[in-house]
């Protein structure tokens, strides 16, 4: 989020200062991460971003999963953010000593996520760890594994409350990295606190948390959708839960 701010030059609001606001979806390129206008201060917020993402989870399953097969299933090529966290992903798997038997994207949809995991259980007899760049089908991945009668191995999943219940539900291994979606409403807090006076920092560094074994059962909310995110930092907002379910 960018805050750029300036003098309005007609005579009739002299005087006044004129907010513009800039979402920036995604501020982890060093291009992106610095924005400045013409005149005026800048401020500029972002996560830590999805290198952050794509490392937690492989530094899990070199833990947990030590010189076994994974298997990474990606939603699709090209979008930046999913190509972060794949990157410092393959990056760890390349000095881990893990056997990545197969990158595959899934398109996000449930059954080709399922056929994939099958067709890689036949291929290989086994499968030790499953990364994954975002979980909205961390659920069918782990369904893939019960229909074939195989272990449910480590999983990188998300913070989706369907992946949540599940992980608990099967007493699974698993972590949870997330992205935050809390990080939408900044650009907003921040333009009401230049309205109200108030400092804002030059570079907003927001959290990004991880959803352990050690903490997963208290992110989960059984009222909520399947794929409400557990990190959406809207549980003290006005009308919660109402408008996310």
């Amino acid at each position: 989020m960018a805050i750029c701010r300036h003098k309005n030059k007609s005579e009739r609001y002299a005087g006044r200062l004129a907010l513009t606001i800039f979402a920036v979806l995604s501020v982890d390129a060093p291009h992106r991460r610095w924005l400045r206008c013409r005149r005026g201060p800048v401020a500029v917020r972002h996560p830590i971003g999805g290198f952050a993402f794509g490392a937690d989870g492989a530094e899990f399953l070199e833990e947990v999963a030590s010189g076994g097969k994974v298997l990474a299933l990606r939603l699709l090529p090209g979008v930046d953010v999913l190509e972060q966290r794949w990157a410092a992903a393959s990056e760890i798997f390349a000095d881990s000593g893990l056997d990545v038997v197969g990158v595959e994207c899934t398109d996000g949809d449930a059954a080709r996520t399922k056929a994939v995991v099958d067709d890689y259980l036949q291929r290989e007899g086994r499968i030790d760890g499953v990364w994954m760049d975002a979980g909205a089908t961390a659920v069918a991945a782990v369904e893939a594994f019960q229909d074939a009668g195989a272990p449910i191995p480590p999983f990188v999943g998300e913070d989706q409350q369907d992946f949540l219940r599940t992980w608990v539900a099967e007493g699974m291994t698993a972590i949870a990295p997330t992205y935050p979606t809390f990080q939408w409403r900044t650009p907003v807090i921040a333009a009401l606190r230049v309205l109200a006076g108030e400092p804002v920092p030059r570079e907003w560094v927001l959290p990004q948390p991880e959803v352990t074994g050690a903490d997963v059962a208290d992110f989960i909310r059984d009222d909520m959708p399947p794929l409400h995110y557990a990190m959406c930092g809207c549980e003290s907002m006005p009308g919660y839960p109402g408008p996310w379910k």
